[in-house]
Parts: structure tokens; C-alpha cells; sequence
């Protein structure tokens, strides 16, 4: 029976996909819910998987071919699951079916003979098990024989003792070291100066074959990569950081090494080599201080990127459009205010273990940013709002969908946080843990990749003071936060005035559209979350108050 797969609908507007990745061949097993092929779509790229278990027997679409929904992709057969195997030639080594039961019988006689001819010595009676490998042994020893001219060890080398079993023996029979064609090829040395084979050498023969030069889990180059998909780029990567892939755990899809696994296996290994300590100078018999030698500058590893032109990927090619689209429908522009945070970086300090011990996930200060920005939304509603210029009207949302953009390796993307006005603290912080982490590894849903109301990009993740984000239609506002930094500032002590004191301080910076948002309502809105995060008041949801 065969079953057909289809392009499924990735969301309630998408139409159409672009299959960017196809994870198994024609004619290969493929179980029920396995990953088969990966799609991308204007709102997500995630793995299509098997619908029922079988041979993928057809693959309709290659990669890079974009088909609308319900577009057969693929056929699976799923009498290829059956436990009994198609019949197919025996393998080298391996006797005809159908000949088992007379080969059994020969092989007995075989075996018998020798052992009534070997009495005087039945140390050396031949083994008791049967050789299912003798055929293929056979044809080995006969290719030599045909290339090998007629002179053989003369009979007189043999001894008088074996001499019965050699001429009796019959023609077919192989040795019984089972030597390999290449020795066999060679005229064979006296019995005497050989040591009989051990009883365990044919089984160990048969049961474990050596394995072929080139398995699949190894690369072009021979390097074992532990069964993972690993893209040019990676296998580059590890050469010039002569990293092994075999011994990395990828973190991608499906365990596949990404280029900042092959990156953070060379720094831990750097990290854990020992530094040569030099040996300090004497003179006579005391030791001399020396000044310390100079540090190398690090090594400058450039980009393999460099220098190449590659075709752009489908996700890139939507956050392009949906960018300059951004631009061309709203006008937008930012306004920037400074936050002091030291309160909130003390109470994070003082919190953190016993909030990662009780939630499951780190402190950090986005969810704090998070909850000061939705219970701002609340009371600032044109900012959580949407407009439509041509039906000229404008619509004031009723629960805060917060979306929070992620960078993953195949470009940014904006899971949403749905009703995240009703969360505490400790709820937010694990919607957005939960949320980055699924995006990353390509398993977020979605419905859970549209609906946001406003935005919150953290560009301060990466080190950057702040920067002007551009909105994500048809919102009307995005709000940057900074990398949070210690700096000497200005501050008001009730008892000594100003003084000069360093505290914890971060950018807030809201691109908002001027369509809908005056410049006046974007200060409000700042200085609201500004003054939410400078109060610190969140004693109580950290269990301190």
C-alpha cells in the first residue's frame, strides 16, 4: 500500500512551500513521525515528518522547488516494512537457499573423513562447525590457481601424517585457516611452522566482517562526523580549527553541528591546554626576576565566507522583503532613554540561585524589561495598537501578545508571547527560556510565530548600547534594550547632594510609528517602563519580601 505526502499548511495564511532539504533517499526506511524533508515557508521553517512507516519509494519535488499546500512531495511504500526482506542474489560467502540442505550434507562428509583419517593425531581433526563461508573460499582459492602456474609445495614437504587427508580431501575444500586470496596466491608454507587456528577464528571471521573503507558516517574526507548531517561550511570550519566532529554533540536539528559548535569545541580545547611555564632565570645560584614576555596577539581566524557567492536562503529573502516593506508603509523613527537598573541588578544577584533552583531557568534582566513593557502596553493602548490607512481605521488591542525576536542560525525570527500581561515575573521568564530555545531548534509552531501586538528585541545580547530597531508590521512599535553596563554617573544623595557614584545603567530605544504615535506618546511610554524598572519593586515575585 502506498501513502502519499503532502505539502501540509504551516499556518493559517500560508499557501506555499519551498522544500529546502530532503533528509532521506529514494529507497530508503523510513519510520512513522521520523523527519523525512524540511520545508520553509514565509513564516517558518520546520521538518515535515513520515506519516507511516515503509521505503520511501518516490520523491516528487526536489529542493529549492516551492509547491502550493496539498501538493504531493512524496510516496512511501509501506510494503517495504514487512519483516521478511525481498529475495535478492546471496551475498559473497553465503550458499544458494535452496542448496542449504545438500551443501549441509557434504559439508558433513567433509568433516567426518578427516576426522576417521586423523586418528593418530586428532589434535588436528578439522573443525565440527560448519563453513557457510567455503563457497566464496573456494572461488578464491581457484582465481589463484588459474593465474598461479601448476607448481605447487612439493608433496614430499608435507607430513607423512597429513599426507592421506591432502590427496583424500576433496577438491573444493578450503583450507582450514581460511587464509586470505593474497596469502592463498603465495606457495604455502609446511604445515609444521604453522600454529593450528584457534577453534574461535572462522566464527570471528563470519560474525564480523571488516567494515568497508567509507562508512556513511564519515564525511568526503574521510572524517568521521558520528552520523549528523554536516554542511561544507562546518566541515571547513573544523579543519582550520582542527577540531574532530566525531567527538562534538551537535546542537542543531536533529544533532546537527553547527559552525558555533566547531567554534566552542576549539575554545574549550584551547581553554584546557596547559601553559608552558618558563623556566626563571639564575645567576649564580640565584634566581634573577626577568620581565614577562610579551603576549602574542590572538590569532585572527577569517570567515570562510570570505570571498564567496552563495544563493540566498528563503528566510532571508522574507526578513528582506518584510524590512523594506516595514519602511515603505510606516514612518517610523526612535527615541532613546537612559535607565538606572542598579536596584534590579542587586535583587538579581541576590535572587538568581534561588530563582533558577525554583523555576528551572536563569535570571536575567529580560523578563524583567519584559513584564515593565506589557504593564506599560496597559496603560499606553496606542501603542499596542494597529492601524489600517485604507479602511482608516485604527484598533486598540485588548491583550498584550508580546513577540520577542530570537537570532538562530538560520536568520531572526519572532515567537509571540500570547496574553503575556497576565505573567508574573517568574512566568515570563520561562515563556521567553521556553519560546528562544524551541525557535532555535526549529520547533516552534506556527501559530506561535504570529499574532504579536508589539515587540521587544533584546540588541544588547550581543554587547551593542542600543540600536534602532525597525518595526514588525502591522505593529506600531518595537522596543530595543541595551546591553546593560556599569558606568560613573551623576546621582542625588538626600544627604550628600550630588555625588558621583557607579551604578548599573541600560538604553531603552522605541521605534514607533508616527502614523499613529506622536513623539509626546512615545515619551510617556518610555518613561513608564523607565520608571517601573528604577523603582525595582519585585521584592515579592523573587521570594524576598
Amino acid at each position: 500500500m502506498s501513502v502519499s505526502v503532502t505539502m501540509p499548511r504551516l499556518g493559517e495564511s500560508v499557501t506555499e512551500g519551498t522544500v529546502t532539504r530532503w533528509l532521506k533517499k529514494e529507497g530508503e526506511r523510513v519510520e512513522a513521525d521520523e523527519p523525512l524533508l524540511e520545508v520553509s515557508t514565509d513564516k517558518v521553517d520546520t521538518e515535515i515528518p513520515a506519516p507511516a512507516s515503509g521505503t520511501l519509494s518516490s520523491i516528487r519535488v526536489g529542493e529549492d522547488e516551492t509547491v502550493e499546500v496539498g501538493v504531493e512531495l512524496a510516496v512511501i511504500d509501506e510494503g517495504g516494512s514487512g519483516a521478511a526482506p525481498a529475495p535478492e542474489a546471496p551475498a559473497q560467502g553465503e550458499p544458494e537457499p535452496e542448496q542449504a540442505p545438500d551443501a549441509a550434507a557434504p559439508e558433513a562428509q567433509q568433516q567426518a573423513q578427516p576426522e576417521e583419517q586423523a586418528q593418530p593425531e586428532p589434535e588436528q581433526a578439522p573443525e565440527p562447525e560448519p563453513e557457510p563461508q567455503q563457497p566464496a573460499a573456494q572461488e578464491e582459492q581457484q582465481a589463484p590457481q588459474q593465474q598461479t602456474p601448476p607448481q605447487q609445495t612439493p608433496p614430499q614437504q608435507t607430513p607423512p601424517q597429513q599426507t592421506p587427508v591432502a590427496q583424500q580431501a576433496p577438491p573444493q575444500q578450503a583450507p582450514p585457516q581460511q587464509a586470505p586470496v593474497a596469502q592463498q596466491a603465495a606457495p604455502p608454507a609446511p604445515p609444521q611452522q604453522t600454529a593450528p587456528p584457534s577453534p574461535q577464528q572462522p566464527a570471528a571471521a563470519q560474525a564480523a566482517p571488516p567494515a568497508p573503507p567509507q562508512q556513511a558516517d564519515q564525511g568526503p574526507d574521510g572524517e568521521a562526523t558520528g552520523g549528523a548531517y554536516v554542511t561544507p561550511l562546518v566541515r571547513k570550519l573544523a579543519a582550520e580549527h582542527d577540531v574532530d566532529l566525531a567527538g562534538i554533540q551537535g546542537t542543531g536539528v536533529g544533532g546537527r553541528i553547527r559552525k558555533q559548535d566547531v567554534l566552542e569545541a576549539a575554545r574549550s580545547r584551547q581553554a584546557t591546554q596547559p601553559q608552558a611555564q618558563p623556566e626563571p632565570a639564575t645567576s649564580n645560584g640565584r634566581t634573577v626576576a626577568t620581565a614577562a614576555p610579551a603576549e602574542a596577539p590572538p590569532r585572527v581566524e577569517p570567515s570562510p565566507l570570505r570571498g564567496r557567492t552563495e544563493k540566498m536562503s528563503r528566510l532571508r529573502g522574507v526578513i528582506a522583503k518584510r524590512m523594506t516593506e516595514s519602511l515603505q508603509t510606516s514612518a517610523q523613527l526612535t527615541t532613546v532613554v537612559e535607565v538606572d537598573v542598579t536596584r534590579i541588578a542587586r535583587l538579581r544577584q541576590q535572587a538568581k540561585a534561588d530563582f533558577e533552583r525554583r523555576e528551572g531557568v536563569k535570571l536575567s534582566f529580560l523578563p524583567f524589561f519584559a513584564v515593565a513593557t506589557v504593564e506599560a502596553l496597559k496603560q499606553h493602548p496606542n501603542v499596542n495598537a494597529s492601524i489600517d490607512t485604507d479602511a482608516g481605521t485604527i484598533t486598540y488591542h485588548d491583550a498584550e501578545h508580546l513577540g520577542i525576536a530570537v537570532d538562530t542560525e538560520r536568520g531572526l525570527l519572532v515567537p509571540v508571547i500570547h496574553d503575556a500581561g497576565d505573567l508574573n515575573l517568574g512566568g515570563m521568564a520561562r515563556k521567553i527560556a521556553d519560546l528562544a530555545e524551541r525557535t532555535r531548534i526549529n520547533k516552534v509552531s506556527p501559530d506561535e510565530l504570529g499574532g504579536g501586538t508589539f515587540t521587544l528585541t533584546n540588541t544588547g545580547s550581543r554587547g551593542a548600547l542600543f540600536d534602532t530597531p525597525i518595526i514588525n508590521q502591522p505593529q506600531v512599535g518595537i522596543l530595543g534594550t541595551g546591553a546593560v553596563v556599569k558606568r560613573a554617573v551623576v546621582v542625588d544623595d538626600p544627604n550628600l547632594g550630588e555625588v558621583i557614584a557607579v551604578r548599573s545603567v541600560v538604553y531603552l530605544a522605541l521605534t514607533y510609528d508616527h502614523r499613529l504615535v506622536d513623539g509626546a506618546d512615545a515619551a510617556r511610554f518610555l518613561v513608564t517602563v523607565k520608571e517601573r524598572l528604577e523603582a525595582g519593586a519585585f521584592e515579592s515575585e523573587l521570594g524576598l519580601g
